[in-house]
């Protein structure tokens, strides 16, 4: 082993530990309000809610929102019940989403719709997204309010504009790249920046949070878009190959179309638009992205994402909630490394 690699095996891997020690008691009154605003009287409705809530996710973009807003010296209440408001648009995501996509496994457990069906599984979204609503209507910013609806109207049309672009070869890179901006870098982007909204921070510092959470869920996105070819389903979230079996055009998928043959792009074509996806087939998706360095250039791709979010940091003053924020950069690419 060379003395570079030696190093690099003996330094630490990136972690989120400082975002979360720095967070750890807000985040304690956010999952408490979680459980309290998914009660309801209809009992499948805290069931389903807690099935997902409880299923282990690192609540990431909640943690977002009560760092920036102690980043810029936040005294009050509001930013939990912001937190808690993007938690639940997220965990309202996912619910349609595994409808969407007939998904059968999330975060290592059978989805919702597989226990409980469909309807069930739309429903106590719906739920959850009114919740949602009546937290962030409660804390009284009507700036808040306007950039979290705007997300939550966002996302709807990212998955639409997604399903649209499913199965379709044609897609190219910049229709994919302004799909994941809508359907997973726009709460990023507005957890992020409600913070600095309610700290009553300056417009450069508020600009630059969101800059921050829209690099940083672009990168989040492309990282899970290469897991998908070579991750691990506790890594994912969900199971790997979901995304080539469900016929998803994502950016690794668009480039190795655009450097094929066309006898691959005749496998391509039969893939993704036919259904022909069984185990042999991904295996071969995963041989055609290695020899066109479909993955490699992902991972290029979510680099320079997160380097931006770093640069949008670059301008606040130098302390521990900044350090933190960075380390969250670094965690999310080194997923890939």
């Amino acid at each position: 082993m060379s003395l570079a690699n030696s190093v690099s095996a003996l330094s630490p891997r990136p972690s989120i530990e400082a975002i979360l020690d720095l967070t750890r008691s807000d985040m304690d009154r956010v999952n408490a309000l979680i459980l309290s605003m998914a009660g309801s009287n209809v009992e499948l409705i805290p069931e389903i809610a807690d099935h997902l809530i409880s299923s282990g996710g690192k609540r990431l973009r909640p943690m977002l929102t009560l760092a920036s807003a102690q980043a810029f010296g936040y005294r009050g209440d509001a930013h939990v019940k912001l937190a808690a408001s993007v938690e639940f648009l997220h965990t309202a995501t996912l619910l349609h989403d595994d409808v969407v996509d007939e998904s059968d496994m999330r975060r290592g457990r059978r989805t919702a719709r597989t226990i409980w069906g469909n309807q069930a599984s739309v429903l106590v979204g719906d739920f959850l997204l009114g919740q949602a609503f009546k937290m962030m209507v409660e804390v009284g910013s009507m700036r808040a309010l306007a950039i979290l609806s705007n997300a939550s109207a966002v996302i709807a049309e990212g998955e639409v504009w997604q399903l649209s672009a499913a199965k379709k070869m044609s897609t190219g890179e910049s229709d994919y790249l302004a799909v994941i901006e809508a359907k997973t870098a726009a709460l990023f982007a507005a957890a992020a920046e409600v913070g600095p909204v309610i700290a009553q921070a300056s417009e450069a510092d508020i600009a630059a949070m969101r800059r921050y959470g829209m690099a940083l869920g672009l990168a989040f996105q492309l990282v899970d878009d290469v897991l998908d070819y070579g991750g691990s389903a506790d890594a994912l979230g969900k199971n790997v190959g979901d995304d080539f079996r469900e016929g998803k055009i994502t950016l690794p998928v668009i480039f190795a179309h655009a450097r094929a043959d066309e006898a691959e792009r005749v496998f391509w074509r039969a893939a993704m638009e036919d259904g022909r996806n069984d185990d042999a087939a991904l295996a071969q998706a995963m041989e055609l992205m290695q020899k066109h360095g479909a993955l490699e250039e992902t991972k290029e791709r979510a680099r320079r994402y997160g380097a931006e979010a770093l640069d949008a940091l670059s301008g606040l003053p130098a302390s521990p909630v900044r350090a933190a924020l960075a380390d969250v950069v670094d965690f999310c690419i080194d997923r890939i490394n």
